[in-house]
């Protein structure tokens, strides 16, 4: 069989890259005659610019020091290809900058800061001859809209209307298209705005989700319905909204991120489609990665089995989604190896599912 690997990363134990070995690996034990090919994936968040810079090799990754959601120093890239630049928020704003809990990095999305994404934005806009900057979303410890960012780019009155500090302005982005690729469709407010799906994830619990959502509130009544409303505008902490308030628009990550690797026609060629990622849950049907690839395999009536760290998604939503199969670590060897030995259980996980297909 042609056996395409096409996973996003298992967030806190493995990359995109590290999962599609894992699994190629487990499969080779089994089916070593099989042809494997891995095209790990991103949908704006984490692993955003490794995926697209190892789909292009002729372009070039430029370095940048920015800021965490803390205000500390950290090393960034981003990648240009022709006139287009492209940047990853998390790797400024992501959570995995952040503890769970406990001690002065902890999450704390009350006062995390997006700012540092202002530098990835302006470093790509100074690289002659962009035209076009994505911005990959997703991923974020934050959950504050961009305002910081936005007034260091010339727009104070979104920081005002959420009580943070003006940074002053650091320069603008005059003449560049400006494109978010977003991992989710959610709005800035609201029951499925970024506060009230995300900002449990993030630290945020009790009051201060009330806090949170209320200065989003007023962030929205700055911007407007036109912004806040938005599919998107939601992602990344609200950073939807901040790039569609400086004239930007948004599109799926994955779908971007499909057409830039050419996974649709690898797909096609398939015989069978492996995706997966740490968490398979209801948000992974609105966006993301699984959703992408499961719904273009079923276009092509390709199965397409899924291998996640947990899942919470019922056979039927799966199977609406064009899922043909799941298999979670945690169900096969509990949380704790899941957990603290992801590689060699997704391995073993990869081989059991290749010992199901009968010999060819």
């Amino acid at each position: 069989m042609r056996v395409l690997i096409c996973p996003d990363k298992f967030a806190g134990t493995l990359s995109a890259a590290e999962a599609a070995e894992a699994v190629a690996a487990g499969w080779r034990r089994v089916r070593p005659a099989d042809e494997l090919v891995r095209r790990p994936l991103a949908d704006g968040g984490p692993g955003f610019v490794d995926v697209l810079a190892a789909a292009q090799p002729s372009g070039k990754r430029f370095p940048v020091r920015t800021a965490d959601p803390l205000g500390r120093p950290v090393d960034a890239e981003i990648f240009v290809l022709g006139d287009t630049a492209y940047a990853e928020s998390a790797q400024a704003c992501g959570l995995h900058h952040l503890k769970p809990a406990g001690g002065p990095d902890r999450r704390d999305p009350l006062h995390a800061s997006s700012v540092g994404l202002t530098a990835l934005l302006l470093a790509a806009a100074g690289v002659p001859g962009v035209r076009r900057i994505v911005v990959g979303l997703g991923g974020s410890g934050t959950n504050d809209a961009g305002v910081e960012m936005l007034a260091a780019l010339g727009h104070p009155e979104p920081a005002r209307a959420f009580g943070r500090p003006d940074p002053g302005r650091l320069g603008s982005l005059d003449g560049v298209e400006l494109i978010g690729a977003t991992d989710v469709d959610n709005p800035l407010t609201g029951p499925r705005g970024a506060t009230r799906v995300f900002g449990p994830q993030k630290g945020a619990t009790g009051p201060v989700l009330d806090d949170l959502e209320a200065a989003l509130v007023r962030v929205a009544a700055v911007l407007g319905p036109q912004v806040a409303e938005t599919p998107g505008a939601g992602a990344a902490g609200g950073l939807g909204a901040a790039l569609l308030a400086l004239g930007g628009r948004l599109v799926s990550g994955i779908t971007l991120v499909r057409e830039a690797t050419g996974l649709d026609a690898e797909i096609a060629r398939a015989d069978l489609v492996i995706t997966g990622e740490g968490s398979f849950d209801e948000q992974s049907l609105h966006g993301k990665v699984i959703d992408g690839v499961a719904g273009t395999a079923r276009r092509h009536e390709v199965p397409c089995y899924v291998l996640a760290g947990r899942s919470t998604v019922s056979a039927a939503e799966a199977a609406g989604a064009g899922v043909t199969a799941v298999e979670s670590l945690v169900d096969t060897f509990g949380t704790d190896r899941a957990l603290h030995h992801a590689e060699e259980s997704l391995i073993l996980l990869a081989a059991q599912v290749a010992g199901r297909f009968p010999p060819r």
